[in-house]
């Protein structure tokens, strides 16, 4: 694959081509209402953080992969001295204020890396994290964080997130591939981060959104989910509590 990485900074007129992917996540994940925060911005605010590649040989100029990061603060006078605990929500969250503010920010968050569902499994994650870890320090940044979103959890719903990160191959590596991906190009784990996204719906809203019949009170498992989705007949709604994984890398 000829590979080509732009920043939509320096290709503004690509900005449309960011949601030319189909079937990246389930549909009940694209219901995060603090997403809209950062993706509404995406390509603009955030165009020299947010990364396009494109397969130089294949014909049509569909992008191949995205990655997507938000600058935001830390500081004692801010009262942020941890990251997070509501990790991806919690971190838009901070650099939406910073914005409001005009405060300056001292550190970048990943977001996303997304892959093409055809293309998944051929080494474009590793190259879109070096990417995103290389931007970063161009920017002058001392550290890229990233509230990750463990590959392989959402086989394991019922495992809490803190006893599946701990897990570890032979070779001391984290058991999941992509936290796995993270720790192998210098990153470390930092702690869970307990509610990383909170979406939340009526019934009827959750039965379009995964065609589950919800229809008794307690624990659903969804496919896709990291942890069940918690339903209740008698409100008429249901709650999804996502778990993540705080990584650090160190640039310099």
């Amino acid at each position: 694959m000829d590979l080509e990485i732009v920043t939509l900074a320096e290709r503004p007129d690509l900005a449309d081509r960011l949601w030319d992917f189909d079937d990246l996540w389930p549909r009940f994940m694209q219901q995060d209402p603090v997403g809209d925060l950062f993706y509404a911005r995406a390509g603009t605010r955030y165009a020299e953080y947010t990364l396009l590649a494109f397969d130089r040989d294949e014909a049509g100029g569909r992008p191949v992969a995205r990655s997507c990061a938000i600058p935001f603060a830390m500081g004692a006078d801010l009262g942020r001295t941890e990251l997070p605990e509501d990790g991806w929500d919690g971190v838009i969250r901070w650099a939406w204020l910073d914005d409001v503010a005009g405060r300056e920010p001292t550190h970048v968050s990943a977001i996303e890396v997304a892959i093409r569902p055809d293309l998944r499994g051929t080494g474009l994650a590793s190259v879109l994290l070096e990417a995103k870890r290389a931007k970063a320090a161009r920017l002058g940044f001392g550290e890229l964080v990233a509230p990750v979103r463990p590959s392989g959890k959402h086989l394991e719903p019922r495992v809490g997130m803190r006893e599946y990160a701990a897990r570890t191959r032979p070779d001391g590596l984290p058991e999941d591939p992509w936290l796995r991906l993270h720790v192998r190009v210098g990153a470390e784990v930092v702690g869970v981060c307990p509610r990383a996204m909170t979406i939340s719906g009526t019934l009827a809203q959750w039965r379009e959104w995964t065609g589950m019949p919800f229809d008794s009170t307690g624990d659903v498992v969804v496919p896709g989910a990291l942890n069940p989705v918690h339903c209740d007949l008698t409100h008429d709604h249901a709650v999804y509590v996502e778990p993540g994984v705080w990584v650090r890398h160190r640039l310099r």
